[in-house]
């Protein structure tokens, strides 16, 4: 086994993530290729937790801004998180992987309540632990769900997957020259808001001093490349410098 870098770490995948090319929900074939990669991390030593954001099903804040109650809304999308979380651990256990599902609100005919000292009892025992249902309460994104939890079970590195290999200056989507950041002071990415996730998970990561590494999760194998201590995509952490 491999020297990892990283014993315990939590990803954070959007709910978007999921769809592949479809438009709505999960797509089979995506979501069995990102429950392989977090086995194939799990069975060289890690310990990883998850956690799956909600928007291929739904967004309580488009609701709300169309006219729904916002508490309304943010429960439902934290109900849609509970899906992908169940969808993800079928996936793992069809991989022959140990997962368990554990909720911020109680649907303990389905999953878990989180309770902090069974999840990290979970992790030690060489099961795949999947957060879901966001921190159990509305205004709050699972970013800063996934930043809390990390926190919370003494992660070594959050792990942020997204469609682009790191942050940069500006929408390299949209802009020829926009530069890529190596790494970045939490500090430094709250200033410049650098919106590749919502300024609350980073204001929790900065305080807790827990390291971010921004990445792209289509690059095969890319999860354990990062666990042994390759440097891919854009590490966060406190007082970096590019």
């Amino acid at each position: 086994m491999s020297q990892l870098a990283y014993r315990r770490v939590l990803l954070k995948l959007s709910g978007e993530a999921l769809m592949g090319d479809e438009d709505y929900g999960i797509d089979p074939k995506v979501l069995h290729r990102l429950a392989a990669e977090v086995v194939e991390a799990q069975e060289a030593g890690a310990q990883v937790a998850l956690v799956i954001g909600g928007g291929n099903i739904f967004r309580g804040a488009g609701l709300a801004a169309g006219g729904m109650d916002r508490v309304t809304g943010d429960h439902m999308g934290m109900l849609a998180t509970v899906i992908n979380a169940l969808a993800m651990q079928d996936a793992l256990e069809k991989l022959g992987a140990k997962a368990r599902v554990m909720s911020a609100i109680k649907i303990n005919d389905v999953c878990e309540d989180y309770i902090r000292r069974r999840a990290i009892r979970h992790l030690e025992k060489g099961r795949i632990t999947i957060f879901a249902a966001g921190v159990g309460s509305p205004f709050f994104t699972t970013d800063s769900g996934a930043a809390l939890r990390a926190i919370e079970i003494g992660a070594d590195l959050l792990l942020k997957a997204t469609k682009v290999d790191g942050v940069y200056d500006k929408d390299p989507k949209k802009h020829a020259d926009a530069v890529r950041f190596d790494s970045l002071g939490y500090d430094e990415i709250i200033s410049r808001n650098l919106q590749v996730m919502d300024t609350a998970a980073f204001a929790l990561s900065r305080d807790a001093r827990l390291p971010m590494r921004i990445f792209d999760m289509d690059q095969p194998g890319v999860i354990l490349r990062i666990l042994k201590g390759e440097n891919i995509g854009t590490l966060v952490q406190s007082g970096a410098a590019q």
